[in-house]
C-alpha cells in the first residue's frame, strides 16, 4: 500500500526544554482511518500540527515528515514547496477557524484559495462552478440550507461540518482533525464522526483524528495511536486497547482517560435511530488553475 503520512525521527522542545515529542517514528497507510489518542498534553495537537507543516521539529536531529512522498519539513526547516504540499493536506481545528462575518460558502470555498489567481482570492469571486461545487460540499455535510448564513449564526456542530465541506472543496487527500468533536455536544458529535468516516470511506482520503475518548476511538477507527507524554507508547488495532492495557500505559492517568465516556455510543442506546445525512457521489477534483 502506498504511505500517506512518513514521520521519522520527530522531536520537539518548546522554549523552557519542555520536551513535547521524543523520537516519533509512524506511517500511515492512505485510506486509513488513524485515532490519536492521550490525556491532556501528551502531544496529539503538536504532533497533527507537525504534520501540516503548522510546527517545526527540532533542528538538532534529523525528524523527516513527508505527505505522499512529498516533504514538509525536515531536520528543523520547512520545505520550500510547503505550499503545494498543503494543497493536500485539509486541517479541522477544534475552534472549527471559520470567519465568523463572512457567509458560511465563503468560509468553505476558501478551499480553493490554493488554486486560483492571487486577484480573485483579494475579491473573494469565485466562478460558478466553484460555488456550485461550494454548495455540494455543504449538501454532503448536511447543511446546505446554510450556504448563505453568517458563519457566528451557525451551531458548534454545524461550523465543525462547514470546516469539514471546506477540507472537501480544497480536493485533500488527507484530513487531519484536531480534538473534533471535544466541544461538540453528543448528537453533533456523532455527525461529525460519522461524516469522517464516510468521507473516508466514499472518498478514500486518509483522516488522521485526535480524539480523548477512547471508546469513540474504538467505534471509529480500525487503527489507534497511543501518545503518552510526547512519545509513541502503543499504535495497533483499536480493539485491543482494554482498560487492563490502557493502566499498563498510562498508569493512574488512564483513570482519566477512562473516566470520558462515549457520550455518543450512549446517545445511540437512548435514542431511536437517526437517518443517515444525505450523500451525494463524491466531487469531482476541480482542476488547478494553469
Amino acid at each position: 500500500m502506498t504511505i500517506a503520512i512518513s514521520i521519522k525521527a520527530l522531536n520537539k522542545t518548546f522554549p523552557g526544554g519542555r520536551k513535547a515529542l521524543h523520537d516519533v517514528d509512524l506511517d500511515i497507510q492512505a485510506g486509513e482511518m488513524v485515532a490519536l489518542i492521550g490525556a491532556s498534553g501528551s502531544g496529539k495537537s503538536t504532533l497533527l500540527r507537525h504534520m501540516a507543516g503548522l510546527m517545526v521539529g527540532d533542528g538538532s536531529g534529523q525528524g523527516l515528515i513527508q505527505i505522499h512522498g512529498k516533504t514538509v519539513q525536515q531536520s528543523g526547516k520547512i520545505a520550500s514547496d510547503i505550499r503545494q504540499t498543503r494543497a493536500d493536506v485539509g486541517f479541522v481545528f477544534q475552534q472549527f477557524n471559520l470567519v465568523d462575518r463572512l457567509p458560511v460558502i465563503v468560509n468553505v470555498l476558501a478551499g480553493t484559495l490554493h488554486r486560483v489567481p492571487l486577484w480573485r482570492s483579494l475579491l473573494r469571486w469565485f466562478t460558478p462552478s466553484e460555488v456550485a461545487g461550494g454548495v455540494d460540499a455543504l449538501r454532503r455535510v448536511g447543511i446546505a440550507e446554510c450556504c448563505a448564513q453568517r458563519a457566528s449564526t451557525l451551531s458548534g456542530g454545524q461550523q465543525q461540518r462547514a470546516a469539514i465541506a471546506r477540507a472537501l472543496v480544497q480536493g485533500a487527500k488527507v484530513i487531519l482533525a484536531d480534538e473534533p468533536i471535544a466541544s461538540l455536544d453528543p448528537e453533533s458529535s456523532r455527525k461529525v464522526m460519522d461524516i469522517l468516516a464516510r468521507v473516508n470511506r466514499e472518498d478514500k482520503c486518509t483522516v488522521v483524528v485526535s480524539l480523548h475518548q477512547v471508546n469513540v476511538a474504538m467505534k471509529y477507527c480500525a487503527r489507534t495511536v497511543a501518545l503518552h507524554r510526547g512519545r509513541v507508547v502503543y499504535d495497533g488495532p483499536s480493539v485491543a486497547l482494554t482498560p487492563t492495557l490502557l493502566r499498563e500505559l498510562y498508569g493512574a492517568e488512564a483513570d482519566d482517560i477512562l473516566a470520558l465516556g462515549d457520550h455518543i455510543s450512549s446517545l445511540q442506546d437512548s435514542k431511536p435511530a437517526v437517518p443517515h445525512l444525505a450523500w451525494p457521489a463524491p466531487l469531482a477534483p476541480l482542476a488547478r488553475a494553469a
